[in-house]
């Protein structure tokens, strides 16, 4: 039932941006609870890859005192790779066209990771 209600937000999420091309929240050790993908994406590397970049993000803003981690951005010459937590236990990624409106994108992603809090 809570993995339904995960990916319904999920869904929700992607419909509200053409450039977003995949979601899913991973646990913070890295298991996916819930996901929207391409079917040429392997869910387990996705989740293993967000849980490391996120405990290193993690760790990078506590040792050079920046605070507490927000939001980790990645962005390749395909495109963008968000990372930001829902809750204490789970990370909410995006994988975004390169062509990316990011300020929509940002509202739409806090707004989906506040929900999911809620359920996790």
């Amino acid at each position: 039932m809570r993995a339904e209600m995960l990916t319904s937000i999920l869904n929700e999420l992607n419909g509200t941006s053409a450039d977003i091309e995949a979601s899913g929240v991973i646990s913070t050790d890295g298991l996916m609870m819930a996901a929207v993908l391409p079917a040429t994406m392997d869910e387990d590397r996705v989740g293993a890859m967000s849980a490391a970049m996120l405990s290193l993000g993690d760790r990078t803003s506590q040792e050079l005192a920046r605070g507490e981690l927000e939001q980790v951005l990645i962005k390749g010459n395909q495109g963008y790779v968000l990372m930001t937590h829902a809750g204490q236990e789970a990370v909410l990624t995006v994988l975004a066209k390169p062509q990316a409106k990011l300020g929509l994108i940002f509202l739409d992603v806090k707004r989906a990771a506040e929900n999911i809090s809620k359920l996790i």
